[in-house]
């Protein structure tokens, strides 16, 4: 986890957040117990769950002045983003998010309402990140969150691909590893700025070059030994042929029985060579699960991309 080197005003975003009438705050689309959220960036606007599709602010947004201060201070294209509520003595369960869309993004989080008793728990280090900080941290580690609280803790959550200022936001942050004092940015300091939301989220059909790019992070990702060899075998000879398939068709959806082929063919060799058996390193996370979720389920999709609940 980093923290960036940013310090918000947690007063004005709590005033905020409780002038939003309760009918914004949705459950957790799985049904978490003590988990709900306010959409603020959302497929169309609407006050959804998911997270593919043209983004664009909610009413929820527009009603929160300083949360738009923020998204234009750190000064990226912008995800589906939400306000994040855990009940007191509530938790998020332990768990990995592997799929497309969080190996494409990155997740801020910037607590409004907290207590001491609030600790987050990524990969081997546990934290209680103090209302106003802004932090950052990989979600392909096992994370998880308990409010041993009692009030409800309330987190911005932003979700995006970045930008040039927040990509040298955390490089320095890197660097110097809380060393310094964070900006303050207090309300009203940021000024008007339209903030940029992203239109594309999910290929349309995966190229072989983000094809061949997904495999080999996960396969250094994983546990040495002979079943892996044979995986990596296999997944080069899916991805030359993906790339003949790609160099005849490229988007054009006549290509996608061949495509989806490909997939088929692929998913039954691994599961006979025992893939399920190879667990990346830092997660526990199956192989074959990683690569179901982020590629075989994306490269080449029955339908054109919708908007997916999360």
């Amino acid at each position: 986890m980093l923290k960036l080197p940013r310090q918000y005003c947690a007063a004005t975003l709590a005033s905020e957040i409780a002038a939003l009438p309760q009918s914004a705050w949705l459950p957790h689309p799985g049904r978490i117990p003590g988990n709900d959220a306010v959409p603020l960036i959302t497929p169309s606007g609407q006050a959804v769950n998911g997270f593919s599709g043209p983004m664009a602010p909610t009413d929820a947004l527009r009603q929160c002045p300083y949360i738009m201060e923020i998204l234009a201070d750190l000064d990226a294209v912008w995800g589906r983003s939400r306000l994040m509520g855990l009940a007191p003595k509530a938790i998020v369960p332990e768990h990995v998010d592997v799929g497309y869309y969080w190996r494409t993004h990155i997740r801020i989080h910037i607590p409004v309402v907290t207590n001491p008793q609030v600790a987050f728990s990524c990969g081997d280090e546990t934290v209680h990140m103090q209302a106003g900080e802004c932090w950052l941290f990989d979600s392909f580690c096992l994370h998880n969150v308990r409010n041993g609280g009692d009030a409800k803790r309330v987190h911005l959550v932003l979700d995006t691909v970045g930008g040039d200022k927040l990509w040298q936001m955390i490089a320095e942050a890197e660097q110097e590893r809380d060393e310094g004092d964070p900006v303050h940015v207090v309300p009203g300091s940021v000024g008007r700025k339209a903030l940029a939301y992203e239109q594309i989220n999910l290929p349309e059909i995966m190229s072989v070059w983000e094809v061949r790019c997904h495999i080999d992070f996960l396969l250094q990702q994983c546990v040495p030994g002979p079943v892996l060899d044979d995986a990596r075998r296999r997944l080069a000879q899916f991805a030359n042929a993906w790339g003949g398939v790609w160099a005849q068709y490229g988007v054009r959806r006549e290509g996608l029985p061949r495509y989806r082929s490909l997939i088929e063919a692929v998913r039954s060799d691994l599961a006979r060579l025992g893939a399920a058996r190879i667990l990346l390193k830092d997660n526990g996370v199956p192989l074959d699960r990683a690569l179901a979720e982020l590629i075989f389920m994306v490269a080449a999709p029955d339908a054109p991309p919708k908007t997916i609940a999360a």
